[in-house]
């Protein structure tokens, strides 16, 4: 139900368009998604799909997004992934198009667990040369990256904190997009993003 609740909340905060993107939920031995050309308005918890690491149906009777590999390289590759969501939002997209990162511009890019937001080289969507792209942007602690032509990435502990951290992510993009129309943006240092990330780590520890 969380990850149904995450899917359809994607469309509402303006994430999503029909039926594009996908959310997926780690499972002990594979993951659940939700299903290809589906609406999430019309999705019910019956219609999510179970399947393993190789892409075989475990339950559920329709077929699983057609970017289950892209989850499941990027489950394989970060044992911190709960959650992997990916969008077309509008921001991302157009930045995406335009092939740009989104760099150290402002603060908050450091939720996304760097000093940059990277964006991948294109590949066809469903292909296993995207998976290896997104590894690659991720690399060992990034948790979201462009995807270039395409849309955004990201990677959480569970589907409402991946769905956070989209729309962080998406409004970031948006703030940049709209810097780049006014004039050149000036950045943070590698020193600066490296203060906010001592900080956001000291927020995460209990009391």
């Amino acid at each position: 139900m969380a990850l149904l609740k995450a899917a359809r909340a994607m469309n509402r905060l303006g994430l999503n368009q029909g039926v594009s993107g996908n959310i997926s939920l780690r499972q002990d031995d594979g993951m659940l998604i939700t299903p290809s050309a589906l609406a999430y308005d019309q999705c019910l918890g019956k219609d999510l799909v179970e399947v393993d690491m190789t892409g075989r149906v475990m339950r559920g009777s329709r077929k699983p997004s057609s970017e289950w590999r892209l989850h499941r390289d990027v489950y394989q590759a970060r044992a911190d992934a709960g959650a992997v969501l990916h969008c077309h939002s509008p921001w991302c997209t157009t930045l995406a198009c335009l092939e740009l990162d989104i760099p150290a511009f402002h603060y908050m890019v450091a939720v996304a667990g760097g000093d940059s937001i990277p964006c991948a080289p294109y590949a066809l969507f469903g292909s296993q040369e995207l998976s290896v792209h997104v590894r690659t942007a991720l690399a060992e602690k990034g948790k979201a990256c462009l995807l270039a032509h395409h849309g955004l990435v990201c990677l959480g502990s569970d589907p409402e904190d991946v769905l956070n951290l989209a729309v962080e992510v998406e409004n970031l993009a948006r703030c940049y997009g709209q810097a780049l129309s006014i004039g050149k943006v000036p950045l943070l240092s590698g020193e600066q993003m490296a203060e906010v990330a001592q900080r956001f780590a000291a927020y995460r520890r209990p009391a």
